[in-house]
C-alpha cells in the first residue's frame, strides 16, 4: 500500500516571505518574479486539490513503483559488529533514484500552468534522466543543461536522456560542473518565461522551490515511517543520508522532525579532506562556508574572502555543490538535525562494501551516507536501528569507481 497522507499538511515553514528562519527567501531579477508567482499560486491550489494528489500517486504506484522497500542489511550489519542497519531503496525506484519523485510532482505542475516545456540541471545525471521521463511520459519539450565535466563523468545518464527525447546541453563555463548548469537554466527561464518553467531537482533555489522539493520527496519518509514500524516495532535511532542540495535527505527527514528520539544525520562531501580545501561540505569548514546568497537562495555558501564562489571537490558529481538548502541550514541551526562529511576514500570503501556484502550497487552520493555508517554503526549498541536512504543506484558511477580504485591501487 501506499503511504497515507501523501498530501502535505500546512507547515509553519516556510513563512510567507519563503523563510526558514533567517534562510530562504526570493534573490531573484525582476523578470522572474511574475514566473515565481506563478508557480506559487498553482502550487497552493494544487497542494489543497485531492485530484491532483490522486493522480501524482497513482502515478508512483503504477509507474515509479511505490512504495519503496526497506533492506535490512544483514550482513553489512554483522561486518559492523553495532546497530542494525536498514536501506531506504529509492534505488529500486523507477529510473533508478529518488529525483522521479520530484520530477513527476512539478510536471504535473507544468501541465496544470498550462506550460509547453521544461528546462532543468542536472550534475551527477539522475534528475535530469527523471526530469527527462518524465517529459517523456506527459508529452512536454525537454532541455537539460549539464557541465562538460560531469558530462563526461556521467556519459551513460546522457545518453539516456537523449534516448527519452531530451536536448541536452553541454555547459563549457566555470567549473563546468552543477553550479553553472543551474546557471545556464536560469538563463533559458528567464529568456522562454511565458511558455518554460524550470524544473530544479533539489530542495534549493528561490521560493516556493525548497518548500514544493520538500514536499514531493516527503514521500520517502512518510513510508519509511510505516515500513519501520511494521517491520521493527519501532521508530529507528539515527536515519543518515547524503546531502547535496539536500532533497533526499529533506525527504526522508521530514516526516520525523516531531520525532525526538530520531537523530537526523546529513553527510556532506568531505572530498580530499577538509584541510586541503578540496571538498563540497558547506558546514564543516568556516574558513571559506559562510552565509550568503546563491543562484536566488539565502543559505551557506562556499565562497573565497572576497565573496566569490569557491570551488568545490567530490568524486560524487551530485555533492559538489557550492551551497545547501535552506531548510538544511535552519534545521542545522535550532540543532534538531546534525552534518558531518565522508571523505572520496570513505565513500569508496562503503560503495565496495555494500556490494561485496549485500550485493547492491549504491549511486557514489548514496555511498557517502553508508561511508559515514561505516564509522558509526560501531559505536550504538546491537539492538539500535539505523536507516539509511539510499538515495540512486550505482550504475552511472561505475566508470568513476573504476577509474578511482585504479589510481588508489
Amino acid at each position: 500500500m501506499p503511504a497515507k497522507n501523501l498530501s502535505p499538511q500546512d507547515y509553519p515553514l516556510p513563512n510567507a516571505r519563503g523563510r526558514f528562519g533567517p534562510y530562504g527567501g526570493k534573490f531573484v531579477p525582476e523578470t522572474l518574479m511574475p514566473a515565481l508567482a506563478e508557480l506559487e499560486s498553482a502550487y497552493a491550489a494544487a497542494k489543497k486539490d485531492p485530484l491532483f494528489w490522486a493522480e501524482l500517486d497513482e502515478l508512483f504506484r503504477t509507474y515509479v513503483g511505490r512504495p519503496t522497500p526497506i533492506t535490512y542489511a544483514r550482513r553489512l550489519s554483522e561486518h559492523l559488529g553495532g546497530a542494525q542497519i536498514y536501506l531506504k531503496r529509492e534505488d529500486l525506484a523507477h529510473s533508478g533514484a529518488h529525483k522521479i519523485n520530484n520530477a513527476l510532482g512539478q510536471a504535473l505542475l507544468v501541465k496544470r500552468m498550462g506550460k509547453q516545456r521544461i528546462v532543468a540541471e542536472t550534475g551527477a545525471g539522475q534528475h535530469g534522466v527523471a526530469t527527462a521521463t518524465a517529459a517523456a511520459l506527459l508529452g512536454i519539450e525537454c532541455v537539460i543543461y549539464m557541465g562538460t565535466v560531469d558530462m563526461t563523468r556521467q556519459r551513460p545518464n546522457v545518453f539516456r536522456m537523449k534516448l527519452l527525447g531530451a536536448e541536452v546541453r553541454g555547459v563549457d563555463s566555470g567549473s563546468k560542473t552543477l553550479k553553472d548548469a543551474i546557471n545556464e537554466a536560469i538563463r533559458d527561464w528567464v529568456t522562454n518565461v511565458e511558455t518554460t518553467h524550470y524544473l530544479l531537482g533539489s530542495a534549493l533555489g528561490p521560493h516556493p522551490y525548497p518548500m514544493i522539493v520538500r514536499d514531493f520527496q516527503r514521500v520517502i519518509g512518510l513510508e519509511a515511517r510505516e515500513q519501520m514500524l511494521a517491520q521493527t516495532g519501532r521508530l529507528p535511532d539515527a536515519i543518515v543520508a547524503c546531502v547535496g542540495g539536500g532533497s533526499n535527505a529533506i525527504g526522508i527527514f521530514h516526516p520525523f522532525l516531531d520525532d525526538d528520539s530520531v537523530r537526523l544525520i546529513g553527510v556532506e562531501a568531505g572530498g580530499m579532506g577538509i584541510e586541503t580545501g578540496k571538498h563540497a561540505a558547506r558546514f564543516a569548514d568556516p574558513s571559506i562556508s559562510r552565509v550568503g546568497v546563491l543562484q536566488g537562495v539565502k543559505s551557506y555558501v562556499m565562497q573565497d574572502k572576497h565573496g566569490q564562489i569557491a570551488l568545490t571537490h567530490s568524486i560524487s558529481a551530485g555533492l559538489d555543490y557550492a551551497s545547501v538548502g535552506p531548510e538544511h541550514a535552519w534545521l542545522r541551526d535550532i540543532g534538531r538535525a546534525e552534518y558531518t562529511y565522508c571523505t572520496d576514500e570513505q565513500a569508496l570503501e562503503g560503495f565496495q562494501l555494500l556490494a561485496h556484502l549485500e550485493g547492491i550497487i549504491p549511486a557514489l552520493e548514496s555511498a557517502h551516507a553508508i561511508g559515514h555508517v561505516l564509522q558509526l554503526a560501531p559505536t550504538m549498541p546491537k539492538e539500535s536501528i539505523i536507516l539509511i536512504n539510499l538515495s540512486g543506484r550505482g550504475d552511472k558511477d561505475l566508470d568513476t569507481v573504476m577509474n578511482a580504485l585504479g589510481t588508489l591501487a
